[in-house]
């Protein structure tokens, strides 16, 4: 296994794309749909008791880790308040079943054209996800008191502008893809919690007034090894070594040429999907359980649930709630493994390709190699991924700091857009044979 490392070219190449005035004017660009998107954070909307909304989000982990996703735009209940996340769950869902529809299948291997219609079908199934996902944090704050009104035209009108808020979002995202750098709907991502994380220093800085200084100071050393850990396995991947061979006509004379490259396999190949199926699921029962609830001395069975799934639960419990995320994190690490090389098909497409593994025969046996070699490495990248996602307990344990929440899935998004964006900045740069590049 081999790691391809972040080389300091990458940050000289941010720094020399200021000197391109195509390249600058993608950059500023970029930053003038950010300013617009957190201009819209903060337009709320009506009829929002404030005061309880900040109290019910400081007692809901769930809530207060999408809150941190929005850049404060849930805190505020803004018409952004959903973010771009209900056209992130149904591009989950599409990938999820692409293999088990034939209608799916065929348009994933018509190129361009095929990844146009699935693209066009994603975005229509945002609409309906964005509307219950609307309805659904509408009724909770209802339940919780938060919102003032529970007519019927106001909360269609409610739904409607959140609705309209997060394809707005999409939209300013497809903007930033098409005349901005980097990946669009990442980067709103991305923005999003940076501007929550300005919160979580300011909560930092009042720990160091309150003299918490050493626990402070270990926090931030825990936060800045877990970025370097993600950088590390983000890059790592295993080389697959492949040769080609092709039959070239000239003339009347045959020739065979040769070529020989590799197939990098990542040992993170699912990214952060496995912790957000994990988080869902490992929260659900203590959502659904707070709908009811008692008092908080009330022993009942629903007070229990939310007891023991909840993030911030003292130990034993808490141990029950960490122990049960970092055993579905790699459990979910495997399946969405095996769901993305099954629709890559990587030994259908070398034997198409007239490509092959040297040493083994192309068709079942490279497929049971890949297997293999992709088993192995799996293991290595959900165990990472399982690590990180308990970071936020051990550095609460270790450190003793309650008031700053890390997150994990937070810094893994954050990480990979910066690298991901880099790299394409980059690429521009040597697409277009820049001079700094080219020695």
């Amino acid at each position: 296994m081999r790691q391809s490392q972040t080389r300091p070219r990458l940050i000289q190449a941010m720094l020399d794309a200021f000197h391109l005035p195509d390249l600058r004017r993608r950059i500023l660009f970029t930053f003038g749909i950010l300013v617009i998107f957190r201009f819209v954070a903060h337009v709320p909307l009506p009829g929002v008791q404030t005061e309880a909304l900040k109290s019910l989000f400081e007692q809901n982990a769930l809530l207060g880790m999408l809150d941190m996703f929005s850049g404060g735009a849930m805190k505020n209940f803004s018409i952004v308040a959903m973010g771009v996340y209900p056209y992130i769950t149904a591009s989950i869902i599409m990938t999820l079943i692409m293999p088990v529809i034939p209608a799916l299948q065929a348009w994933s291997q018509e190129g361009e054209a095929g990844r146009h219609k699935i693209n066009l079908l994603t975005h229509w199934a945002t609409v309906p996800m964005a509307g219950l996902s609307g309805w659904g944090q509408l009724v909770l704050l209802q339940r919780q008191g938060v919102v003032e009104s529970a007519a019927a035209l106001p909360t269609i009108a409610m739904v409607v502008s959140m609705m309209a808020g997060t394809i707005f979002l999409v939209w300013l995202g497809e903007l930033i893809t098409e005349y901005g750098i980097g990946n669009g709907v990442s980067i709103i991502i991305f923005a999003g919690i940076v501007a929550g994380y300005w919160e979580l220093l300011g909560g930092g800085f009042l720990l160091g007034e309150q003299g918490q200084i050493g626990g402070l100071i270990a926090y931030f050393v825990i936060s800045i090894a877990t970025v370097a850990l993600i950088v590390i396995f983000t890059e790592a991947h295993r080389r697959i070594p492949v040769q080609y061979a092709r039959t070239v006509f000239r003339g009347e004379r045959m020739y065979r040429q040769s070529g020989a490259t590799h197939i990098p396999l990542r040992v993170n190949a699912t990214g952060m999907i496995p912790l957000i199926f994990a988080m869902s699921l490992v929260l659900f029962p203590g959502v659904v359980a707070s709908y009811f609830a008692g008092p908080a001395n009330d022993p009942n069975f629903a007070n229990s649930i939310m007891d023991w799934f909840s993030p911030s639960a003292p130990l034993p419990r808490g141990f029950f709630y960490w122990g049960l995320y970092f055993a579905l994190v790699i459990g979910f690490s495997f399946f969405y493994t095996i769901i993305i090389f099954q629709q890559q098909d990587l030994a259908g497409t070398l034997q198409k390709q007239g490509g092959f593994v040297p040493g083994i025969r192309p068709g079942k046996q490279t497929s049971e190699f890949f297997n293999q070699v992709i088993s192995r490495i799996t293991w290595a990248g959900a165990l990472f991924l399982a690590f990180v996602a308990v970071v936020p307990f051990l550095a609460r344990q270790i450190t003793n700091v309650q008031v700053i929440q890390l997150s994990s899935l937070g810094l893994l998004i954050v990480v990979g857009v910066v690298l991901d964006t880099m790299k394409q900045m980059e690429a521009q740069l040597v697409m277009r044979r820049y001079e700094g590049f080219i020695k």
